[in-house]
């Protein structure tokens, strides 16, 4: 098996098929009820039609499966466990980049209403009355904040893009090193960047257009006609863009970072991997993002409360600080599970796409040193 270091083994596989009933010596005459099958595309008089050998439940996956996940289609179970087992077995290449990459961006604005604090008296002031300079600071605080957003963004991208390689390798049993996954997307960070500015630009003049729609309607139009333009419209956008995040937001970035594609020639292997699997695709995308957002929000909660605690201790020279400190950190913990659980279930479904309509997993064993039987 190639690799630096395999995953746990999931099991002792199982042997071959038992073959079925030999058939009598030659010049025996074989009995009118025999049950025997003689092997394929034979039959005995009095047999019954053979039936092909299928392996019990569970069997398939043990004796198939080198690493995090079974060389087969998967199954909801099979995602969402391979998806943790790839965090738990990989947390430097997953979480770690996760966190790393949350931490820089955050530690600007960070330092930035840090320094405003000390050097400009960066208070609220408990009378409401806020001087310019107190505006000037809040707005630098918060300017900063923007930035280490968005920075932290761009640098979750690419964290997206290197466990789409993390995912892959794990599917045949290695696990990639931080400095391994990071050193497989090389070639493709600037157009894994203007893939996902692309798609951006899309969905924004999607919304843009959508809005353009309105004006005329809420200008003009009786107030009856708003109310039904708005009954039939808003579900309408809504499906649109469902469909649009499926279809063609969806898997592009694994395709992108796993095969040699541009930026629009991944879009198209998207579109092309989700046809005819939209509900499947659809309801497992909507559920890992639920629980992304809740898991999300149980994270940050106690960080808000903590927060809280210790600006009401600090007084209000502090409470700029505080906030800020406090979006900060929750971003941090959140990027560091919805980032890793979120790309790794993207890059899986990608992968059982391939599988279900291009046999893909006769590769996967290829690369796994299995020789399929």
């Amino acid at each position: 098996m190639s690799g630096n270091e395999s995953y746990p083994p999931p099991g002792q596989p199982s042997g071959p098929p038992p073959p079925g009933a030999h058939p009598p010596p030659p010049g025996q005459p074989l009995p009118a009820n025999a049950a025997g099958h003689p092997g394929p595309g034979a039959r005995f008089a009095g047999a019954p039609p053979a039936q092909p050998w299928a392996p019990p439940p569970g069997m398939l996956g043990a004796a198939h499966k080198p690493g995090a996940m079974p060389l087969r289609p998967l199954g909801l179970g099979d995602v969402y466990d391979a998806a943790f087992r790839i965090i738990r077995f990989n947390p430097k290449s997953t979480v770690g980049s996760a966190v790393l990459v949350a931490a820089v961006a955050m530690a600007i604005p960070l330092l930035v209403t840090g320094v405003l604090t000390w050097a400009v008296d960066l208070s609220l002031d408990d009378s409401g009355e806020i001087t310019q300079t107190d505006a000037v600071g809040v707005l630098s605080a918060l300017g900063s904040l923007g930035l280490g957003a968005v920075l932290q963004q761009v640098g979750l991208i690419l964290v997206t893009g290197m466990i789409a390689h993390v995912v892959a390798a794990a599917a045949i049993g290695r696990r990639l090193s931080l400095g391994e996954a990071w050193g497989a997307t090389h070639g493709k960070r600037w157009r894994l960047i203007g893939l996902t500015m692309i798609l951006g630009l899309l969905a924004l003049v999607v919304v843009a257009a959508y809005v353009a729609l309105w004006l005329p309607v809420v200008a003009y139009a009786e107030t009856w006609f708003v109310v039904v333009w708005g009954l039939v419209s808003v579900p309408l956008f809504l499906c649109l863009m469902f469909w649009l995040w499926i279809r063609v937001f969806y898997l592009p970035v694994p395709a992108l970072m796993l095969e040699h594609l541009g930026v629009f020639g991944a879009i198209r292997r998207g579109f092309r991997l989700s046809r005819r699997q939209f509900w499947r695709l659809f309801g497992i995308a909507l559920l890992t993002l639920l629980i992304a957002q809740v898991a999300s929000f149980v994270l940050a909660l106690p960080i808000s409360f903590l927060g809280q605690l210790v600006t009401l201790a600090g007084g209000s020279e502090y409470a700029v600080l505080g906030l800020v400190g406090t979006q900060a950190l929750s971003s941090v913990v959140s990027a560091a599970f919805v980032t890793p659980f979120t790309a790794a279930v993207a890059s899986l479904l990608y992968l059982d796409q391939r599988i279900r309509k291009e046999a893909y997993d006769i590769d996967l064993m290829t690369q796994a040193g299995i020789t399929a039987s």
